[in-house]
């Protein structure tokens, strides 16, 4: 995707300056921490995702799901749209700087959580390397991810398969055949 597909992704405000980037960031607690509730969490967790050298400039609803793995909780989902000068590999670091702060352990996959910082997709394209890959490997097969980016970035196109996330919401929503 590059920066003229990136303003036509549903937001007119969004920079035009070459040297800032521009982020889909999934948002998910499932854990308590010192009283606050996942919901609160991730409230909180947008507010760690508007400051330097971050800008939020979108956030979605905060929906519920139903956890995936071992994890017996619920989970609170959202997405932000993120704005700033770092890179995908300084925005992840970044992303896990704030994932820290929420003293957010990474023992067990798909184990309870306080606070999940995912980088789902990325103004410049795709990612591959050993720490990240952008888009997420799972974002297409998702709802609790798609739902609330729809929500804020409905024609943002996925890098790779080209359609727009209202198009991947509305694909995972269809009836899938049973085969016998």
């Amino acid at each position: 995707m590059n920066k003229a597909s990136t303003r036509c992704a549903g937001r007119a405000h969004w920079p035009r300056e070459t040297d800032q980037q521009i982020y889909a960031v999934g948002i998910g607690s499932n854990r308590l921490l010192a009283g606050l509730r996942p919901r609160d969490i991730v409230q909180q967790g947008f507010r760690a995702l508007d400051t330097r050298p971050l800008r939020l400039t979108e956030r979605s609803p905060i929906i519920s799901s139903r956890p995936l793995g071992p994890s017996a909780r619920s989970y609170a989902n959202a997405a932000a749209i993120i704005v700033t000068p770092l890179r995908p590999h300084a925005m992840l670091d970044q992303l896990q700087a704030i994932e820290r702060a929420f003293h957010r352990s990474r023992h067990r996959r798909w184990g309870a959580r306080t606070l999940d910082l995912d980088l789902l997709l990325w103004s410049g394209g795709a990612v591959r390397s050993k720490r990240l890959t952008v888009p997420h490997p799972a974002l297409a097969d998702r709802g609790f991810v798609l739902e609330p980016l729809r929500a804020i970035a409905p024609q943002w196109r996925h890098p790779i398969t080209g359609l727009t996330i209202r198009q991947l919401t509305f694909r995972l929503a269809q009836p899938r055949p049973t085969h016998r």
